[in-house]
């Protein structure tokens, strides 16, 4: 019996540095959670106004009808 006393022991002592290490791990890991909040929540969107959108969209047209000014057909 005193054997199997030792290895309950052992085996709450093991289990109470598993909890820890796993305190350990939940806190880095919160750590993380936290630091990609921030770059996200950081970040400004770009809002690009109409008028720049219809010169994009003007220019990219003209690239297009250039590109297949020069096809053969």
């Amino acid at each position: 019996m005193a054997n199997l006393s030792g290895v309950a022991r052992a085996l709450k002592k093991e289990r109470q540095q598993a909890g820890k290490q796993i305190e350990q791990i939940d806190a880095a890991l919160a750590a993380l959670g936290n630091l990609n909040r921030r770059s996200r929540s950081s970040r400004k969107g770009h809002t690009m106004s109409a008028a720049a959108r219809r010169k994009i969209a003007a220019a990219q047209r003209a690239r297009w009808a250039k590109a297949k000014a020069k096809k053969p057909s």
